[in-house]
């Protein structure tokens, strides 16, 4: 069963549950210590998996920290992601780097799991892994193979605070057939 948490009056209009959890969405760097359940994680994770992949490669894979110190040493090794330290989860989602397409395919599962964790009311924040100076410490840390990168840090949990940014009007991200300027 999915516990949808949808952000109290937000300026939208949505068509199905699909595409209010994904208009829903705000990255979250502020959480309750309330601990995420074993089967959300298990739900995230699945959802992750289940991610477009190019030849159906499948080149990442899933790390899932919840010790305190652990978490606090990834935040100690990032340069934005200090509230890694404070949250009671984060995802780290590493590719396979001789696969061609490892980055779309592992930032297309990061996005996955972020909506599946939404729909279960767990807020998150993508932190960036991918060409960050910390990517090999983060992966020596956790002992993941040096054939893997590291190519997101997810953290999540129960939102403590939420601060909603407007997002740009659409006239200013899309056009249809032939771009113009106004």
């Amino acid at each position: 069963m999915y516990n949808i948490f949808i952000y109290p009056v937000l300026p939208f209009r949505s068509m199905n549950i699909v595409t209010t959890v994904i208009k829903s969405r705000h990255s979250v760097r502020k959480f309750k210590p309330d601990p995420v359940g074993d089967l959300v994680i298990d739900d995230a994770l699945e959802c992750a998996a289940h991610a477009p992949t190019a030849m159906n490669i499948q080149p990442w894979l899933f790390g899932v920290i919840r010790n305190k110190s652990v978490l606090s040493a990834i935040a100690g090794l990032t340069d934005h992601g200090k509230f890694i330290a404070e949250c009671p989860l984060c995802f780290a989602v590493f590719g396979e780097k001789n696969q061609k397409y490892y980055l779309e395919d592992c930032c297309a599962a990061t996005e996955n799991l972020i909506l599946a964790l939404q729909a279960h009311g767990i807020s998150s924040c993508w932190v960036a892994g991918e060409k960050k100076p910390y990517s090999e410490a983060v992966r020596n840390l956790l002992g993941v193979p040096p054939g893997y990168t590291l190519v997101s840090l997810v953290a999540a949990g129960s939102p403590a605070e939420i601060a909603i940014t407007p997002k740009k009007e659409m006239k200013h991200l899309a056009f249809f057939e032939h771009f113009k300027t106004e």
